[in-house]
């Protein structure tokens, strides 16, 4: 780990709470995560990002900071299924406006968690994140044996969040500068964008994410009758790419199911389509970081988002 722990939160034992049954072999989370130790078994790693200092700049609800302890409190008692361990690192704290140095760290806390095969799942915050995520990613690709390896981005969203970095960055740029960045690096930009509304997005973002080769799925495509034509897409995606990074706005989802968002929508798609999704994505093998972003439990109603994402969380996990 980085020696720089500035904005680093511990293991919080206190998030991990829940009920515990007699009978054998009844585990839930809270009985089985762990606080990561140097040189521990690899397994799933857990990663706060308390931060929505991208959201404030975007002019959306703030609150996201407080995601990553609802999560971790919405996961606590769902029942364990793993295989494999599952540790928790704490979480990256933003402080104020400090989103760059935020993002920095928590880059350089997953690229050491890459090199040792840990599957991480980052847990936001606003989507801010996915900057941070994929240059932690990148970092550790880049010291490998790999020059231009083939990182394949999913995105599931109601928004393409490719807006131009040059006037601010913000939760609504990440995937602008994730661009920039393979430009930069002279790797391929290979985006995937699944449940885009298109009432919530400009011509211009639209026409950027054409210019950009983006794969779009719009919110009233993903529908049950055309499931199975999508996942054969997106298998296609993912066969064309080495690494997956996987990113999960909760916004995609209707706002009955997920009210406690930045911006929550009208439409979205539901968690029963979303959910296939996922798995095809997980049981690729090829899935090496995962990010949730934009819970704010500030909006939400009886924990309805807290529970939506852990039980994605759950999902994304299960296998690993």
């Amino acid at each position: 780990m980085p020696s720089d722990t500035s904005l680093h939160h511990d293991f919080d034992t206190t998030l991990w709470q829940g009920r515990t049954d007699p009978e054998p072999d009844s585990e839930r989370w809270h009985q089985k995560i762990q606080p990561l130790t140097e040189g521990a078994p690899t397994g799933c790693t857990l990663l706060g990002f308390a931060c929505d200092a991208g959201v404030a700049r975007n002019q959306g609800r703030v609150g996201a900071a407080e995601g990553p302890a609802a999560l971790r409190r919405a996961l606590a008692p769902l029942s364990w299924h793993r295989q494999g361990p599952a540790y928790d690192a704490g979480d990256v704290r933003c402080e104020g406006d400090a989103m760059e140095e935020a993002q920095q760290v928590l880059a350089n806390y997953l690229a050491p968690l890459l090199g040792e095969g840990h599957l991480p799942i980052v847990l936001g915050g606003g989507h801010e994140v996915a900057f941070a995520s994929w240059s932690g990613l990148a970092q550790h690709l880049a010291a490998s044996v790999e020059t231009a390896p083939h990182v394949g981005i999913i995105n599931l969203d109601a928004h393409f969040d490719l807006r131009d970095p040059q006037h601010v960055r913000s939760s609504g740029t990440p995937f602008s500068q994730i661009a920039d960045d393979c430009l930069q690096r002279g790797w391929s930009f290979r985006y995937a964008c699944l449940g885009v509304s298109r009432a919530a997005n400009t011509r211009a973002l639209f026409n950027r994410a054409d210019q950009l080769g983006v794969m779009v799925r719009e919110d009233r495509d993903i529908t049950a009758p055309c499931l199975a034509d999508i996942e054969k897409d997106l298998g296609g995606f993912i066969r064309d790419c080495d690494h997956l990074y996987l990113t999960i706005d909760l916004d995609v989802l209707p706002a009955a199911e997920a009210p406690g968002v930045s911006a929550p929508a009208a439409r979205g798609v539901p968690l029963a389509l979303i959910e296939p999704l996922i798995e095809c994505i997980r049981d690729s093998g090829k899935l090496r970081l995962a990010d949730l972003a934009e819970l704010n439990p500030a909006t939400d109603i009886d924990g309805r988002t807290a529970r939506v994402a852990a039980r994605l969380v759950h999902l994304l996990t299960l296998n690993a």
